[in-house]
């Protein structure tokens, strides 16, 4: 009887397996992933493609890095994502002389008629939550210079101008797409009145974190985000920055990767499940292309589980083919458990507890099968992230005619941060795809507010330096 429990149990393991094979990827695979990333980002720079390319290499305007002798205070914004963060910077010098960076700063959760009702609504929260910060600190008598950290697609036409092109990640406040971001905010501040500030510089949380970990490790060129959604900047050579004149020197390029694929170019990676997901996602690609975001991502990466979960249940292969109303409703499924699930020890606690409050029954078998599920997703979203950042990487040593690139790549997001298991692979996976680079990666903290607030630093001194 036990012989035959066993027997249909590790059959049952082998069926799930092969279900799961779909998800692994060769490393050919991920080559001509590389190869296509690349391909889209010459298209990027390119001015007479750059329309049609699937990633838009979006120039920041960002071209020096703080080193060391910017000083004052600074106010910095980071919007993002649901919620929003006011933070004072003083930049200055220690106790040693060595260069100093101390911070202060408090969260904000935007409501959601704010989120999806007009520009004007947003933009007046906005600066309601600055004056209430800079009622806080006794702040408001001083006029400081501002750094804008805002996160969503924007086509920078100097440091402080950058037009938003559209809204993701569930924001849909209407009258802001097509229009300069930092206009929006000064006349929000300027009709509340109460407070005076200089915003000199926006830019891109992947550009901040690069900014904020170069000041730990001045070999910083790249900056990345793994979070709810992924992204990535790098210094590009101005002469290859066909979107901005002049050819001196380099500049931070925003390549707004998440939409890689919506022209097709990760179609024979998809799965059926990558095409549910995008189908019923706030914001769907171009039908039928899932784009690369949608792979990696935090926002969809549970749900992607989910299906996964549902087809199993069908299959007859979990849960004694019976899944909860729960388990049948989109979005139940948090990224966050898969976190939880991976890092469970042999004792499947909390993959039993997690399970339970999905209102099933599960036995150890299906514990280990849903940890199989779990692995399995975050492990393809881990080398297809990979995959983007060795072409980012490798196209740096191929345009500086380096046999070794040596680079520091600063890193932050909740799924690089959280998960057990994505980092490790992600390194591993990336090192493997650039042969010739001797790659560290550094874990940014608070780094988008931080390195807002050192461009705005720098912007301030080469504005004076101009001036002089």
């Amino acid at each position: 009887m036990l012989d035959h429990r066993a027997r249909m149990e590790s059959g049952r393991r082998e069926k799930v397996e092969q279900i799961l094979s779909e998800f692994r990827l060769k490393e050919e695979d991920l080559k001509k992933v590389m190869y296509r990333m690349q391909k889209e980002m010459d298209r990027g720079l390119k001015l007479e493609t750059h329309e049609e390319a699937s990633v838009k290499m979006l120039p920041t305007y960002v071209r020096s890095t703080p080193e060391g002798s910017e000083v004052g205070d600074f106010l910095s914004l980071d919007l993002g994502g649901t919620n929003f963060r006011v933070m004072l910077v003083k930049v200055g010098e220690g106790e040693e002389g060595q260069w100093k960076v101390k911070t202060k700063h408090q969260m904000y959760s935007i409501p959601e008629d704010a989120m999806t009702g007009t520009a004007e609504m947003l933009f007046d929260y906005i600066s309601e939550c600055i004056s209430d910060f800079l009622d806080k600190h006794q702040m408001k008598h001083k006029k400081l210079p501002l750094g804008f950290t805002f996160s969503f697609p924007v086509r920078h036409e100097d440091i402080d101008k950058g037009i938003l092109l559209n809204w993701t990640k569930g924001f849909k406040a209407s009258g802001a797409e097509g229009n300069n971001v930092v206009g929006l905010l000064r006349d929000a501040i300027k009709r509340r009145g109460d407070f005076e500030m200089d915003v000199v510089a926006m830019v891109n949380d992947t550009v901040a974190t690069m900014i904020s970990c170069y000041y730990e490790d001045h070999r910083c060129e790249v900056g990345m985000i793994v979070g709810t959604g992924c992204n990535a900047c790098y210094m590009e050579e101005m002469q290859n920055v066909e979107l901005v004149e002049g050819d001196e020197g380099r500049m931070c390029v925003n390549t707004e990767w998440g939409a890689f694929g919506a022209s097709g170019e990760l179609d024979e990676f998809l799965l059926e499940y990558d095409r549910v997901v995008d189908e019923t996602s706030l914001n769907p690609a171009c039908a039928p292309h899932p784009s690369y975001e949608k792979i990696i991502g935090g926002k969809y990466m549970g749900e992607i589980v989910r299906l996964v979960l549902l087809k199993l249940v069908d299959e007859n292969l979990l849960f004694n083919g019976e899944a909860s109303e729960k388990l049948k409703t989109r979005g139940t499924f948090e990224t966050r458990f898969m976190s939880q699930i991976e890092s469970d020890s042999d004792d499947r606690k909390q993959i039993y507890n997690i399970l339970t409050s999905f209102e099933l029954l599960p036995s150890r078998t299906d514990c280990d099968i849903v940890r199989m599920v779990c692995e399995s997703v975050s492990t393809r979203a881990a080398q297809m992230c990979s995959a983007g950042l060795a072409g980012v990487i490798n196209r740096m040593r191929e345009s500086r005619s380096q046999d070794t690139l040596k680079i520091t790549v600063g890193v932050d997001g909740s799924v690089y941060k959280l998960h057990p298991s994505f980092k490790d692979r992600f390194h591993a996976t990336v090192r493997q795809l650039t042969p010739g680079c001797d790659i560290t990666f550094i874990q940014s903290e608070e780094g988008s507010g931080r390195g807002a607030a050192l461009i705005s630093a720098v912007a301030c001194k080469m504005a004076c330096m101009m001036g002089q």
